[in-house]
């Protein structure tokens, strides 16, 4: 089969993309790494709009990175991590992809672990990153809560989600009363993600002692029901506060956020996209089982 695929290629036969792609599935076969990274590089060059040729190049890349120099290795895992994500983003609810993320960022977070390094304030420590990868090995079980595969690697990383919650984090927020705040009003504070939607959860000691009752509502803290989200993406706004910004469209207005770093952001824009999948694929019941089972 490879062969024909090598004639096609020398007879002029035309490409768009999925020739590349199924010579480089055969290049995996035969265990042939660096010329199936091309093959799939050249299928995404050709039709950039193919998640599976994303996801296949970015279990490419996975695989390269056990048999490369030690150097080498975490460039190739960078790599492959931004493979998985644009395969989500072209396609969100495309769970293999979903979890070939969670497995790459659980790799991730052992060799960090293993190699004893400080972790920079620019790095993302293995604590998180296990989060990250069982946030994601959840949303694939969310979405394909048949396969057994998902149902195993759940096991092993659902301790490792912020329970009862998806993600939880800190973002600087403006005020729910004046989005336009100037910065110095913006504040730190924590937020979380479950089944239901995103909120801020901090509050000042006179909060605290307000809510004894259940049916008490904070209405100054930032809340956003997951069916209300329009749109969620980053935001490179200069009148945003310093650090990396990201915009929740919702069906009542824009909220604005800003992370410490563009790695953050992209990680609350997965987590958060992918619980709208979820939801969008009815099987937010699933999730809900997961962080409060």
């Amino acid at each position: 089969m490879i062969d024909a695929c090598w004639i096609l290629e020398i007879k002029g036969f035309k490409d768009d993309g999925n020739l590349s792609l199924v010579t480089g599935n055969k290049l995996i076969s035969f265990r042939n790494l660096p010329k199936a990274t091309r093959k799939y590089e050249k299928s995404v060059q050709l039709n950039w709009n193919n998640p599976q040729a994303l996801n296949n190049w970015g279990l490419a890349l996975q695989e390269l990175s056990a048999i490369v120099p030690v150097r080498e290795k975490p460039n190739i895992i960078k790599t492959a991590i931004g493979k998985f994500r644009a395969a989500i983003q072209l396609q969100f609810d495309f769970h293999r992809a979903i979890y070939n993320l969670g497995t790459v960022l659980y790799g991730l977070a052992e060799d960090t672990l293993r190699s004893g390094r400080p972790v920079s304030v620019n790095d993302i420590s293995p604590d998180e990153l296990y989060s990250q990868s069982a946030i994601y090995i959840a949303s694939a079980h969310a979405l394909k809560p048949a396969y057994s595969v998902y149902t195993s690697a759940l096991r092993l990383v659902r301790s490792m989600l912020p329970l009862p919650y998806l993600k939880t984090g800190y973002l600087i927020a403006a005020p729910l009363s004046n989005p336009l705040a100037p910065h110095s009003d913006w504040e730190r504070s924590q937020f979380v993600l479950n089944q239901e939607g995103f909120q801020q959860v901090d509050k000042t000691e006179e909060q605290k002692q307000l809510n004894h009752s259940p049916s008490y509502v904070d209405k100054s803290l930032i809340k956003v029901d997951i069916p209300d989200i329009i749109s969620i993406s980053a935001c490179a706004d200069l009148t945003l506060p310093p650090g990396a910004g990201m915009c929740i469209d919702t069906v009542h207005g824009p909220i604005y956020l800003v992370a410490e770093t563009w790695e953050l952001v992209d990680c609350w824009l997965d987590a958060i996209r992918l619980v709208y999948t979820i939801h969008a694929r009815g099987k937010s019941d699933v999730l809900a089982g997961i962080v409060t089972g």
